[in-house]
């Protein structure tokens, strides 16, 4: 087998991008995958992915060229679907990568949903992986739990390279650890089940009704704060320091992005978060887990930033 010349990194990346300008102009979706720093996955659910990965030692030779691919911005595009990733990386040409993962089996998902029976009383907690011991195992599990085993796999990349798995499709699947962190309701949909099957309804109701009770009240006591200039808390300030000077609010987007200012906007658009996410490009789970997260800033992907720049400056 001849194999093609070697093409310096900067030479790749560059045909790279011309390629996915022209496939933009066409009106493809691309979905980069770009890692800062070392540190391929965060969450609890990304990490989980890639320590699974990691634990099938027949392919474990392979996987290393593949996080040095991931790391250095090669996965130009990553697309996640039910039972299917669909990517392209950058190399000595642009590949193209299938990954076909079967759907989890019937048993096994019967199986994790009466484990995690009355365990799981939050959508929030799922997705955002607070979970008790018992259910973390389960879901998690080498063999009975959500992650695709070997054999449910089928590798599928353009490159001359004849390894089932070369660098490009282990690129991909350390990619996909990277893109659970932005949303993880990514993996439930790869795997062809509904992840609110886990979700103890009765807890849930009681949940989320007190936390919209509670933000409505917060909410209220801000709409009265900006409009009359007073603190509503069971203090009140001296008569002098009650009124406040109107503050000039920045409509730019801003330096640091947090759950509230997403919630603000939301909210400011008239939007659901079922519409909210479709404008973004994320799933309904995504937008509650960011909101969620309320002052704390949010570390998210260079696709959802620039579509929620778009939307920031289409609203001011």
């Amino acid at each position: 087998m001849r194999w093609a010349p070697y093409v310096p990194v900067a030479k790749r990346r560059a045909n790279a991008a011309k390629k996915i300008a022209q496939l933009t102009k066409k009106g493809h979706h691309i979905q980069p995958i770009e890692i800062k720093g070392r540190t391929i996955a965060r969450s609890f659910w990304g990490k989980a992915w890639c320590t699974h990965m990691e634990s099938f030692c027949d392919l474990d030779n392979r996987l290393p060229r593949g996080r040095t691919y991931v790391r250095n911005g090669s996965v130009c595009h990553l697309d996640i679907k039910e039972g299917e990733i669909q990517a392209m990386v950058s190399g000595s040409s642009l590949y193209n990568v299938t990954i076909q993962i079967k759907p989890l089996l019937k048993e096994r998902w019967d199986y994790i949903k009466q484990t995690c029976l009355g365990k799981v009383s939050s959508l929030l907690d799922l997705l955002s992986g607070k979970l008790s011991n018992g259910v973390m195992e389960i879901v998690v599990h080498p063999k009975e739990g959500l992650f695709p085993l070997t054999h449910e796999f089928a590798l599928n990349c353009d490159c001359p390279d004849w390894a089932t798995m070369c660098k490009h499709v282990a690129a991909v699947l350390y990619g996909v650890g990277s893109r659970l962190d932005a949303d993880p309701a990514q993996l439930f949909k790869l795997r062809g089940v509904n992840f609110e099957e886990l979700i103890d309804v009765e807890k849930a109701i009681i949940s989320v009704t007190a936390t919209t009770t509670s933000r409505r009240k917060r909410m209220d006591d801000d709409a009265l704060s900006d409009l009359f200039g007073i603190d509503t808390t069971d203090h009140p300030l001296p008569i002098k320091t009650r009124l406040k000077k109107p503050q000039i609010i920045s409509s730019s987007f801003p330096s640091k992005l947090t759950g509230k200012l997403i919630l603000k906007k939301r909210l400011e658009m008239k939007c659901s978060k079922k519409s909210f996410a479709e404008c973004v490009g994320v799933s309904t789970a995504t937008i509650a887990l960011w909101e969620a997260k309320d002052e704390a800033e949010l570390k998210l992907n260079a696709t959802s930033l620039n579509k929620l720049k778009k939307i920031w400056e289409e609203n001011i």
